[in-house]
């Protein structure tokens, strides 16, 4: 009769096999991506959790991982980042996301990303792309060194979003956003274009979400239709008309206090580096990046209580509340950068659980992402394990203890 195979106790360091795609995790407190039970047991078979109960019923044929006094999540989804290359999704695995949400990316380099993520030993964290943003000429997003295309008029709209789905964009992002909220003035699409790419995005049955940093233009974006606001706005408090518009709309909103808190002079991402350890993975480039804020124009300076506050309306009005850090902008880093957005989600009056649900279950469903975001059978076994309870102590999603994409376990040490 074989011995059946003995729990494999936590360490520091990897604990199992790195090619491991079938095995327990018992006696360990579980967020399944909406609610918390204590002592569970989660079956993973061959990269697909095929099992959730109560611990003490693990199969005798397959590894058990010990996971008392430790958190059981589903992978991280970070729905507001900009990809640059294989070393950003590397980076944000380690840190537990496992999903990203391009929100505009070179489109050249999305195919090569395709392969890594196709790769069944996956090493980086699975992306969506907007592929190429809609943006007017000499608007925002064509300042940063690539050849784009732009638009004009609402007559371009429909041949405009084709060629956005025929080079890899999976949803459209667009920018409706004159700057004039940040001291940073540039041109921008007219109301007509905008509704008429957004009409043109539905059609084709993609999503059309809005970059949107001043309160006129994220109303503008909500009466066309909007499925979703990229970041809250700056420049001035919520009113009783974006109340109305929340409440009959069906659009969810990615709040990104991170880059926020940035864009008004705070460097919030260096609380990051205090704590004990959670940096050490990084690179020198990004733990320069967290230091630092943005500038800062002669005459403007947005107020980060604006987008704080309006947190609590979106909770009010029940609209969807997406965790997006807008990874790599000053104040930022992939990956660790979505700790500090849960913090500041939770500051800003979520609680615990639901600022969670923001990073797992919420960008799943809203981006119909139905294999992922939850801990239940049938999901891939995307997961983060830490120390502690973070439905309690929001923080104690630094304390990793391991990531496992697909079933099987990242090697943080190893990253470079």
């Amino acid at each position: 009769m074989t011995e059946p195979l003995r729990p494999i106790p936590i360490t520091d360091s990897v604990f199992f096999p790195l090619g491991l795609v079938s095995f327990t995790v018992s006696h360990v407190d579980l967020f399944d991506g909406s609610s918390f039970s204590r002592d569970r047991s989660v079956t993973v078979t061959d990269g697909t959790i095929t099992g959730v109960g109560q611990a003490g019923g693990s199969r005798s044929d397959i590894p058990e991982i010990e996971g008392t006094g430790c958190t059981l999540l589903p992978g991280l989804i970070d729905s507001h980042v900009h990809i640059e290359g294989e070393a950003s999704l590397r980076q944000s695995l380690t840190f537990g996301v496992t999903t990203v949400l391009d929100m505009f990316c070179d489109s050249r380099e999305v195919a090569e990303l395709r392969k890594l993520t196709a790769n069944a030993d996956q090493t980086v964290a699975d992306f969506l792309t907007a592929g190429t943003l809609v943006t007017a000429p000499n608007g925002h997003g064509t300042e940063y060194g690539l050849t784009i295309p732009t638009i004009s008029t609402p007559e371009e709209a429909a041949a405009f979003v084709d060629a956005r789905i025929s080079e890899g964009s999976q949803f459209i992002k667009i920018v409706y956003d004159d700057g004039s909220a940040y001291g940073r003035p540039f041109p921008t699409i007219d109301r007509a274009t905008m509704c008429a790419v957004i009409e043109a995005a539905h059609r084709r049955g993609k999503l059309a979400v809005v970059h949107a940093l001043s309160l006129k233009f994220a109303l503008g974006a909500l009466e066309c239709g909007a499925d979703g606001l990229v970041h809250l706005f700056i420049d001035a408090p919520p009113t009783p008309e974006l109340e109305r518009r929340l409440s009959g709309a069906r659009a969810f909103v990615i709040p990104t206090l991170t880059v926020l808190e940035s864009v008004c002079g705070v460097s919030g991402g260096a609380a990051l580096l205090e704590e004990s350890g959670f940096g050490r993975n990084l690179p020198e480039s990004s733990i320069v990046n967290l230091r630092r804020s943005f500038r800062s124009r002669k005459g403007v300076l947005p107020d980060y209580e604006v987008p704080r506050s309006t947190v609590p309306l979106l909770l009010e009005s029940g609209v969807p509340i997406l965790a997006g850090t807008d990874s790599p902008n000053p104040g930022t880093t992939y990956g660790a950068s979505m700790h500090r957005e849960l913090e500041l989600l939770v500051g800003a009056g979520m609680q615990p659980t639901e600022a969670l649900a923001s990073a797992t279950s919420v960008p799943a469903v809203s981006f119909g992402l139905n294999d992922r975001g939850r801990i239940l059978p049938g999901a891939r076994a995307d997961m983060l394990m830490v120390r502690g309870n973070p439905t309690e102590r929001i923080k104690d999603t630094r304390d990793i203890v391991s990531v496992w994409m697909l079933g099987r376990l990242v090697s943080r040490d190893s990253f470079e």
